[in-house]
């Protein structure tokens, strides 16, 4: 079956409220293309309207690597702002606005548009012999697609500067150490230890966590005033919800939460 039927990206519904995504071009390093573009968009667009979906755990096919950025291919063939969507930014993804949480399963090398995608999720489960990298400068291009800011925001800032500046990659080991990794696991864990992280999410209030999430996404940037807002906000959401109800009626109860997400 070729490429113009066989789906680019795959979505699986999964029991617990978890989904998991798959970006399914192995053969070119699961590289994006505009039909990986608008899929993951669209995707991105499902799992925000589906209520039974509380937490994403997103992979690319094969072993060797998790994303190799932009397919370059298209870049020849003059198709380069087809790799973006005018809401989700490259991938359909890395500036696309979401509620809930991400997270990205690493396996092999997230390197360029790659690295930005994980970026873009708000945890990363790696492969122990998985690597990152910004090769951009080696080619003469920059990191816009998040790279250049949000390195720096997950990294100590001189170990950052020298990846962007020297385009050398970075070892999941010392990704892990540093932070940017939240698990590392053996390369046939990924995909189940991010599952199981999402799951773990998902096990808790889904408005609770969207909007803590909400606020805990402005912490690097807003000011102290601006938090206490967002925070207030949040609480006075939460306050006024069923699962702020529930809560309690689970303690006193001795049972498992009926979270509705309303």
């Amino acid at each position: 079956m070729n490429e113009s039927t066989q789906p680019v990206v795959r979505l699986e519904r999964l029991p617990d409220h978890v989904a998991l995504v798959t970006i399914d071009r192995p053969e070119a390093r699961n590289a994006i293309n505009p039909a990986v573009a608008n899929a993951l968009e669209a995707i991105v667009d499902q799992t925000e309207a589906d209520d039974d979906i509380r937490a994403v755990v997103l992979t690319g096919a094969g072993s060797g690597v998790f994303c190799a950025g932009a397919d370059l291919k298209e870049i020849a063939a003059g198709r380069a702002a087809e790799l973006f969507t005018a809401r989700g930014g490259f991938a359909g993804f890395v500036f696309a606005e979401r509620r809930k949480p991400w997270i990205a399963a690493v396996h092999g090398k997230a390197l360029a548009g790659g690295c930005e995608i994980a970026l873009a999720c708000e945890l990363i489960v790696a492969a122990d012999d998985a690597a990152f990298g910004l090769p951009e400068v080696a080619r003469g291009l920059v990191a816009a697609a998040g790279g250049m800011y949000r390195l720096p925001q997950a990294l100590p800032r001189n170990l950052a500067l020298e990846l962007i500046m020297t385009a050398e990659p970075l070892p999941a080991s010392r990704a892990f150490a540093h932070g940017l990794v939240n698990r590392l696991v053996p390369t046939d864990q990924v995909v189940p230890e991010a599952l199981a992280v999402a799951r773990r999410i998902a096990a808790n209030a889904p408005l609770a966590v969207r909007e803590s999430l909400r606020v805990a996404r402005c912490a690097g940037t807003a000011g102290e005033a601006e938090l206490r807002a967002l925070s207030k906000e949040a609480r006075e959401r939460v306050a006024a919800s069923d699962d702020y109800r529930e809560g309690p009626r689970v303690f006193i109860e001795k049972r498992a939460p009926r979270w509705t997400g309303r």
